[in-house]
């Protein structure tokens, strides 16, 4: 064997660093867009190639987080990483050419690098540069080679190649023969810059002399350092056999499709020997250094001369082979000649594209931009020429597209802006088709959901709600429920629910009430009153979890519906100090006579406050009646002589609820003979307790009845005295002393000043005339009044006002114009209830006919 020939991986490493050492550093070589290094094989693990981060102008602390990797093809070998750290493309595994790259030629490793964040395609080529790493062998240790004594001088004899995978210098560059005195050695070169050697007869033979020479056959390589193989060779010397086969021709071409079936007659060869017998019976066969891989593909009928096809051919791993086949004849010292034969392959669309989908960036945000990088993907076709050149497309119907960025690289990118909540998932087709007849195509399916963005916002599933609720309601009760909808996914949609601030009567919504987050359910926080609120709206709002949040508002009505809850109250007429109104009746009344009318209001609506009035008790039952509807009080028949003096009444006021409420008032009717010119006291029969009970609106319409008439007579008296005392200063010659008061002649009172009640009242007799004070009236010069204060007062509400007038032209006793027996013109001012309060406005009209009819009239009797 060679003596060239390495002992260990210890000198192989020595011997790569040696070959660094002289080629220099890795070559980086710029072509079409793309990086080309240049390595030698055999390197160790770890060992340097290039600098990709600072070549490609990439950021090295950020290569990590954007998966800067190399993109490899399952089941391939990884021979080169990229260290993420610095950058650095370094030796994964040991890289022998001869394994990578089993053909001849420039060996070249393609490296497809993609970094994401933005999505970016490099493509590098790496050339794997050959090593003297392996030394020339031949087949066989030793050859026979039997020569005739009666060859020739000058006859060749070609000898055995020896064979060497490296390639270029490295390969075969000559043969060297030993010392001898019969044979040289001459060194051929094939078509295909192969070496091979034949032995030429440089002196003739003697068998008889000398019937076996040895020679040694050294082939050496051009490597640094030189490396070499060596085969014996063993001549014998035979007899005569004069002449040798020859083919037709040395070398043969023939071409054949890469899909023909095993047992395919290749080529005819055919060779002639001008012997007879055993000497010229032709043997074919292959020579010795056939390669075993044209044995597996080829066979040579020995009888025949045909080489018929026995494996499957393939023109994606070798496009021509070349068949070395001998021709011996079978007598004795034959000798062998040789032929080529070149089988030239041709392609034929066999392979479909491969499609294969190096990055995918999914799932894909619905609001990308038009242009967003979804996916790259590489195509392959492993055929030659129009079988394998590819297109591809996608389908119809979808916003995407595909853009070639280099040859069969595509990215597959968005044309149009993306909805999810139309198309949630995108299932794309993509179809690649060669350019043979006919054309093979592979289609693949890329799933593309398409992930949500917070762009809508929730949606009530009514525009307002409106609510009733009855009052009285527990607290804590749920009232309604309100519901949105988000046609985001996930936590987009999801929606929790919340009340808007704001007041209700100065108080704040959220005393009034609740909202479940989740749900949208809403409780009311307290009890409602209708008569307090009938209604009132708030806002609810629906957001979602989202990012940034969006919101929805919705307006909730809710509306307190009325309940029998209030029991009608009697506004007129109303008792003092417990004891129950007393009113006078004229014994001459006829029937149909008007007594009075029971008020009452009723603070609920609707049927709940309709009123109707009957007569509960009654002394006699057949002489009064109260109408239903009015409350009106009045006589069926004529007083009798039999008939008590004292009538006792009570009228119940009935609202129209379910179930019913009530209330009585009890009235105390006095028979007289003639109407009194003053108001009748009341007596002093106390109500029982249960109608002696009346309400607080009662009591507070009292109150405020009496505060305001107290008040105002307070005013009037104070006016009265400092203005009176004002113009008696102003003339003291004039004197106006009781009970006569000297005004201005023709001075009479202003029918604007005061207002004249029908109600007329006498001072008691033997009473002295009432205290005057005198008022002026505001008009001109000349005119005064007198303010009387008859002891009446003492008991009654009411202010008698006697005026002071000069005795008139016709008037013969001028002293008796201030006579006590002189009746009195009574004005009196209502009482006006408090405003503070406001009763609903379905009882202003009842107590507005309260007041008209209670303190218009108020005299001889009460009457609505």
């Amino acid at each position: 064997m060679g003596a060239g020939t390495g002992s260990g991986r210890g000198q192989l490493f020595l011997r790569s660093l040696l070959f660094l050492l002289l080629a220099g550093p890795p070559a980086r070589h710029p072509a079409r867009g793309q990086l080309r290094y240049a390595v030698p094989e055999e390197l160790e693990h770890g060992a340097f190639v290039a600098n990709l981060g600072e070549d490609l102008g990439l950021d090295v602390s950020t290569l990590s987080a954007r998966r800067f990797r190399i993109v490899s093809r399952a089941g391939t070998r990884q021979h080169l990483e990229v260290n993420l750290e610095n950058g650095i493309l370094f030796v994964n595994e040991r890289i022998d050419r001869e394994e990578v790259c089993e053909a001849g030629g420039t060996c070249l490793l393609h490296l497809q690098l993609l970094v994401e964040s933005p999505l970016e395609l490099y493509r590098v080529e790496v050339e794997v540069l050959d090593i003297n790493d392996h030394a020339p062998t031949f087949p066989w240790q030793e050859y026979v080679l039997e020569v005739a004594e009666s060859a020739v001088l000058g006859a060749r004899f070609p000898l055995e190649s020896a064979q060497d995978p490296d390639v270029g210098t490295n390969s075969v560059h000559t043969y060297r023969l030993s010392p001898n005195g019969f044979f040289s050695l001459e060194v051929q070169t094939r078509s295909d810059a192969s070496k091979f050697a034949e032995l030429v007869l440089e002196r003739a033979l003697d068998r008889e002399q000398q019937r076996v020479h040895r020679v040694l056959l050294t082939a050496l390589d051009g490597g640094v350092p030189e490396r070499s193989g060596t085969a014996h060779i063993l001549v014998t010397v035979l007899d005569a056999n004069d002449n040798v086969p020859a083919f037709d021709q040395p070398s043969y071409g023939v071409s054949l499709p890469e899909d023909a079936p095993a047992g395919t007659l290749v080529i005819q060869l055919n060779a002639t020997d001008l012997d007879e017998g055993p000497n010229g019976e032709i043997e074919y066969s292959f020579s010795g250094h056939a390669p075993p891989r044209v044995r597996e593909l080829f066979h040579v009928e020995p009888r025949s001369g045909q080489v018929l096809l026995k494996g499957r051919l393939d023109y994606e791993r070798a496009s021509l082979h070349e068949l070395y086949v001998q021709a011996k004849d079978r007598g004795p010292s034959a000798v062998a000649v040789h032929c080529r034969v070149l089988v030239h392959l041709l392609d034929v669309n066999d392979n479909a594209p491969e499609v294969t989908l190096t990055s995918v960036s999914t799932p894909v945000l619905e609001d990308a931009p038009p242009g967003t990088v979804i996916a790259v993907i590489s195509v392959l076709d492993r055929d030659s020429g129009d079988n394998g050149r590819v297109s591809c497309e996608v389908g119809p119907n979808v916003p995407f597209e595909l853009r070639s960025s280099f040859r069969n690289y595509y990215t597959l990118v968005t044309t149009q802006a993306l909805d999810r909540e139309v198309v949630p998932e995108y299932n794309v087709t993509i179809t690649a088709r060669d350019m043979g007849s006919p054309a093979l195509l592979t289609r693949s399916t890329l799933t593309i959901p398409v992930s949500d963005v917070n762009d809508n916002a929730p949606r009530f599933l009514q525009p307002s709600y409106s609510v009733y609720v009855m009052e009285n309601n527990a607290p804590g009760a749920s009232i309604c429920s309100v519901s949105a909808l988000d046609p985001d996914c996930q936590q987009n949609a999801f929606l929790s629910y919340s009340i808007a601030e704001g007041h209700i009567h100065g108080m704040p919504v959220g005393t009034y009430v609740s909202i479940n987050s989740d749900s949208g359910h809403m409780y009311a926080l307290r009890s409602l009153d209708y008569e307090q609120i009938r209604s009132f709206q708030i806002q609810v709002q629906a957001q979602d979890a989202g990012f940034p949040p969006l919101s929805a508002n919705v307006t909730v009505h809710i509306f307190v519906l009325d309940q029998n809850d209030n029991a009608p109250v009697i506004v007129s007429p109303l008792p003092r100090n417990g004891s129950v109104a007393t009113e006078l009746v004229p014994r001459s009344a006829r029937p149909g006579y008007l007594v009075g009318t029971v008020s009452a209001v009723d603070a609920d609506a609707g049927l709940n406050s309709r009123l109707s009035y009957q007569l509960l008790q009654a002394t006699d039952f057949t002489l009064f009646s109260v109408a239903p509807d009015t409350g009106e009080l009045r006589t069926l028949r004529s007083f009798l002589e039999q008939d008590a003096s004292r009538q006792q009444l009570v009228v119940q006021v009935r609202d129209g609820g379910q179930p019913a409420l009530s209330a009585t008032v009890s009235l105390l009717l006095s028979v007289v003979e003639t109407m009194p010119q003053t108001l009748s006291d009341f007596s002093e029969f106390s109500l029982p307790p249960e109608v002696s009970s009346s309400s607080p609106l009662t009591l507070y319409l009292l109150v405020s009845l009496g505060s305001i008439s107290f008040t105002f007579l307070l005013a009037i008296l104070i006016l009265t005295a400092i203005r009176c005392r004002g113009e008696r200063r102003s003339r003291q010659g004039d004197s106006c002393s009781p009970p006569r008061c000297h005004c201005c002649p023709g001075s009479r009172p202003s029918s604007d000043g005061l207002k004249t009640s029908n109600l007329t009242a006498q001072p008691p007799a033997g009473t002295t005339a009432a205290t005057c004070l005198d008022v002026p009236a505001g008009g001109p010069p000349g005119y005064c009044y007198k303010v009387c204060l008859g002891p009446e007062s003492a008991q009654s509400d009411f202010m008698f006002l006697k005026p002071c007038s000069p005795p008139r032209n016709n008037e013969k006793d001028p002293g008796k114009r201030s006579r006590p027996e002189q009746h009195l013109q009574v004005s009196k001012e209502a009482k006006q209830p408090n405003t503070d309060w406001l009763p609903p406005g379905t009882q202003r009209p009842a107590l507005k006919r309260y007041q008209s009819q209670h303190w218009g009239n108020r005299g001889s009797r009460w009457k609505g």
